[in-house]
């Protein structure tokens, strides 16, 4: 059985996409899943014909991880073994509830599943023109009502970011009840292309590709440190899909590699510079004053943090197509997304924090004002 998973912040884009990519392959299930306040769960089940199935349960726990595990997951396996006497002919397209880890979903499809059901696409559904406004939102999923759960800190900025590398497909979403801004759908798919070189751009459900997932390669593209690979393309003629822009791109990415330790005093000076103006800002760090530690950087929008990963002999090996299988060396390699980035500036503000020849030569203990060396 054939699964195509769509993810997505907000529920009008999750449920248009899930009715196009439906009515794109005939014959499908729809399953729309929601989490809503007090651990209320409601999962409906659509054909052509309409709605065939609508399951309401309480989860004492009622967060996002164990609404999959404990009511989606159950019924997609339901649905599964039913499916053979029904003549399913089409695959089941399930739209999780808004602010969803995708991966989480995954994982838990994965192992109850795997020997019944192949996820064949990860679909992240997205209005482009409100992509940047996401990104610069600093309050929570919570406070933007994204999210029922309190609890979740996460930003819809970051939210995104993690759904944008872990898809195959950006699938674009514009439900007829909000109209798009032709300048911010523009930037927004300049934007895209940026931050998800890897993924497919479809301007409509016709044009999703099945069987672009990859499990592994999608994790090691959410795993904290790693920096994104693969080219942004310079055409639209070098593009996947048809969503087509008109201007040159005003967003630039740029990725700058040190191979000194950096000055702890001298990066956190820099630090705030060095993210100003920048969308999005990912990569991996080597610090003196935590010389054995892999410091994994992150930034989006208006909030911008450090993460210790563990030792460098520690990172595990990169066992994906585009990989060479071998742990990271330790360096720093950053990389960052913005608008009219100058690649020189910000090449020189990075090196200009790394250890001159006189400080490699003392050896003298750094101080840690990140206290990074008490973390991981």
């Amino acid at each position: 059985m054939e699964l195509i998973v769509v993810t997505s912040l907000d529920a009008l884009c999750r449920q248009q996409a899930c009715e196009d990519l439906a009515a794109a392959r005939p014959g499908s299930i729809v399953v729309l899943h929601d989490l809503l306040e007090n651990g209320t769960v409601v999962r409906r089940t659509f054909t052509g014909a309409g709605e065939i199935e609508r399951g309401e349960s309480f989860l004492e726990h009622g967060c996002l991880s164990c609404a999959v595990r404990l009511d989606l997951v159950p019924g997609i396996e339901r649905l599964i073994q039913d499916s053979p006497g029904k003549g399913t002919p089409g695959p089941i397209i399930i739209g999780l509830a808004p602010a969803t880890p995708a991966h989480a979903a995954i994982t838990a499809l994965n192992e109850k599943l795997a020997d019944r059901a192949t996820v064949s696409s990860v679909i992240l559904a997205l209005a482009p023109d409100a992509l940047e406004d996401h990104i610069w939102d600093a309050h929570t999923l919570y406070e933007s009502g994204f999210t029922p759960m309190v609890e979740d800190e996460r930003t819809p900025g970051e939210c995104l970011i993690g759904e944008l590398a872990f898809a195959d497909t950006v699938l674009v979403t514009e439900p007829e009840i909000v109209p798009p801004d032709p300048e911010g759908r523009e930037r927004g798919l300049h934007l895209v292309r940026q931050l998800a070189p890897h993924a497919d751009l479809a301007a409509s459900a016709k044009e999703v590709r099945p069987g672009r997932h990859h499990y592994l390669g999608s994790l090691a593209r959410t795993a904290p440190g790693t920096v994104p690979s693969g080219t942004v393309p310079g055409t639209d003629a070098e593009r996947t899909g048809g969503a087509g822009t008109r201007n040159a791109s005003p967003f630039t990415t740029v990725v700058q590699r040190v191979e000194r330790p950096l000055h702890p005093g001298r990066f956190r000076q820099a630090l705030a510079t060095l993210a100003e103006g920048c969308c999005v800002v990912r990569g991996h760090l080597w610090i003196a004053s935590a010389p054995e530690c892999r410091i994994a950087i992150q930034g989006v929008g208006p909030r911008i943090w450090l993460e210790n990963t563990g030792a460098w002999d520690d990172v595990p090996a990169t066992r994906v197509p585009a990989g060479n299988g071998m742990p990271a060396p330790a360096a720093t390699v950053i990389t960052a997304t913005g608008e009219d980035l100058d690649a020189a500036e910000f090449g020189h503000l990075l090196t200009s924090c790394q250890l001159t020849d006189e400080e490699l030569a003392s050896g003298k203990n750094l101080h840690d004002p990140f206290g990074l060396e008490q973390a991981g």
